[in-house]
């Protein structure tokens, strides 16, 4: 069921009403690709909030709630210290905010390496905390046997590639991966392995060109790119970097607007009129009633 939105006059918040339209389902998805080909490329954008669900949803095939909310939400130094909590809590309001797009909620750090009943114990509580359609788990070959582990027991995952945010510490920072041969074919392998392992789509992040149109190329499931190529079988971008929130962001990001800009030149007349005291004015301010002339 989807929705259309209304605005609730008395809460000044949008509000669903349902119109009819299925959220479309990790298996659509996966048939996207057929014969190594997808016609219609796969648009996934991340949301954290019910509000951006409900902007983004019609555009959007996926939503991923990405642990990248630890930077964009939380202001946290990387993604590693984001918890199960956070994930639940945010994948549950984005779920709540859309009704077409197929809702993806990130595994955090910690929460699934360290076996593949650990990994359904935390993906379990994810899909029954926030009625998501997935989970989206980092690295390769050696995640292979959990994304199995998940798969058979109903649990679909999406996979993740070349540059790894929570493996931020081993990799040493957030440099394009796969410069070197051994590292390209490693990569290539990792994702082969997730593949032959169930995963319905695989991020492929980070990764100089060649290697992504390899890895679209050697796999049967969806590849979704960042910093990676239009080749891919679908694109994903942080919203916040792709709407200029924020000043920094990657290379790979195109700005599509500037609201920081908006957002900030906003406020600024809205300080400048409270302290001019031209707002309130009339319109914004409740006036006694007129008193009955009989």
């Amino acid at each position: 069921m989807s929705t259309t939105f209304q605005l609730d006059t008395g809460t000044s918040r949008a509000n669903p009403t349902p119109a009819p339209m299925k959220r479309l389902t990790v298996p659509a998805i996966r048939k996207r690709k057929v014969d190594g080909v997808t016609a219609e490329p796969v648009v996934m954008l991340t949301a954290y909030t019910a509000r951006q669900a409900q902007l983004l949803d019609a555009h959007c095939d996926l939503l991923l709630v990405g642990d990248s909310l630890g930077q964009v939400i939380y202001g946290l130094p990387s993604s590693v210290p984001v918890t199960l909590d956070m994930m639940a809590a945010h994948g549950a309001a984005v779920v709540r905010g859309s009704y077409h797009a197929a809702v993806i909620v990130d595994m955090p750090f910690g929460s699934y390496e360290a076996s593949p009943e650990q990994a359904f114990a935390s993906a379990a509580r994810l899909l029954k905390d926030t009625g998501c359609a997935g989970v989206k788990l980092e690295g390769g070959e050696a995640m292979a046997a959990t994304v199995a582990f998940l798969t058979n027991r109903g649990i679909p995952v999406m996979g993740h590639v070349g540059l790894t945010p929570q493996a931020v510490n081993v990799l040493g920072g957030y440099n394009a991966r796969g410069r070197s041969e051994a590292e390209a074919a490693k990569i290539v392998g990792d994702a082969k392995a997730l593949d032959d392992a169930g995963a319905f789509a695989i991020v492929v992040e980070g990764v100089v060109e060649p290697i992504a149109v390899a890895i679209t190329q050697a796999v049967a499931c969806p590849t979704i790119g960042i910093g990676a190529s239009a080749q891919c079988d679908g694109q994903v971008l942080v919203t916040e970097d792709m709407l200029g929130m924020f000043e920094r962001v990657p290379r790979f990001v195109k700005i599509y607007e500037n609201l920081a800009g908006t957002i900030a030149g906003a406020a600024a007349r809205y300080a400048a009129e409270v302290r001019d005291r031209s707002f309130p004015g009339i319109e914004q301010t409740y006036q006694p009633k007129k008193a009955d002339p009989k």
